[in-house]
């Protein structure tokens, strides 16, 4: 059902990182049929407060307009996103635009789900360069081109790179 807004949806690219499209990175969540009737197009931040988020709205309502569809856009907060919504195509994507994806989350394959409290907690794992995939790698600063990554330098090619956090 609704599969002419998913296919109008599907290379909607991420205003922020514009290798990936909304649906690989699991903000564009489903596609619903309102209680009036109206369909909806369900998106959720990667973060609460995401200044993307705007741009995403109307960049999801210039999509449909444009395929001459109509439809409802919903900003979902709950449950929160998640890096596990991230497809494995996106993070592939991610390494190949030259950010580190996401190492570690819930293990969604095997039905269990990690929950950690602290960031510090994972400053320890080794983060892949993604310019030559050493993990002699070392954060730089918690803050990268966008609050959702962090900054990294790979300490074998001297390249700086982005690093998506989990979440």
């Amino acid at each position: 059902m609704h599969t002419d807004i998913w296919d109008a949806l599907a290379d909607l690219a991420d205003p922020e990182i514009p290798a990936i499209s909304l649906r690989e990175l699991g903000i564009l969540r489903e596609v619903r049929t309102g209680s009036d009737g109206t369909p909806e197009v369900v998106i959720t931040p990667t973060y609460s407060g995401c200044p993307a988020m705007g741009q995403i709205e109307d960049d999801v309502r210039a999509a449909l307009t444009n395929a001459g569809l109509s439809a409802r856009v919903v900003t979902q907060l709950a449950p929160a996103w998640t890096t596990d919504w991230m497809s494995e195509t996106a993070r592939e994507k991610l390494r190949a635009y030259g950010i580190a994806p996401p190492q570690c989350g819930s293990d969604t394959r095997s039905g269990s789900n990690v929950l950690k409290f602290s960031r510090r907690a994972m400053a320890h794992e080794a983060v892949p360069c993604p310019q030559c995939g050493s993990t002699h790698t070392t954060e730089t600063s918690p803050f990268g081109s966008t609050a959702c990554k962090s900054m990294y330098r790979c300490l074998d090619c001297l390249e700086p790179f982005d690093y998506f956090k989990p979440y």
